[in-house]
């Protein structure tokens, strides 16, 4: 699946945004984000400085003590979860104790909405691993272009 999405990166065949919603749709028929919850079991959101601010808020914390107790800094700059899972997710349902006010990034995820070019392909290559909707979706846009090359 990297090999056939880093081909798409390099040469997109034409219609292929058509392709990607009708394989999101069917793939999004198929998912359950709360059977499954490996984005939060496995990866950390990037928290935003609005993140910090709103999710602080709403737990009755201050920004510091938030990021001292939550967060921590990459060797790029961005704060992210100290732990896996994710210490706002409840493993008996699968859900977020802070849904209402979850990261941008949690709830974009698994960012679908953004193009499948070289800007985001990485995303794509990355999430096929964690989250059964892109990998599902990228299937999808592999048996479509492949039956629409041999009609």
């Amino acid at each position: 699946m990297r090999n056939f999405l880093t081909r798409l990166e390099k040469k997109a065949p034409r219609g292929l945004k058509r392709v990607i919603v009708e394989a999101d749709k069917e793939a999004w028929k198929h998912t359950d984000c709360l059977h499954c919850a490996n984005c939060c079991k496995t990866m950390s959101p990037t928290y935003t400085r609005e993140d910090i601010r709103r999710i602080s808020a709403h737990l009755g914390m201050t920004e510091n003590a938030f990021r001292d107790k939550w967060l921590y800094k990459d060797k790029s700059g961005d704060w992210m979860n100290v732990k896996q899972p994710c210490q706002f997710l409840d493993l008996k349902t699968n859900m977020c104790n802070i849904y209402a006010v979850r990261p941008r990034d949690c709830a974009g995820f698994p960012h679908h909405h953004k193009k499948m070019n070289t800007d985001y392909m990485h995303m794509y290559k990355q999430n096929i691993e964690y989250c059964p909707a892109t990998y599902r979706l990228v299937e999808g846009v592999m048996k479509r272009l492949i039956t629409d090359k041999h009609q």
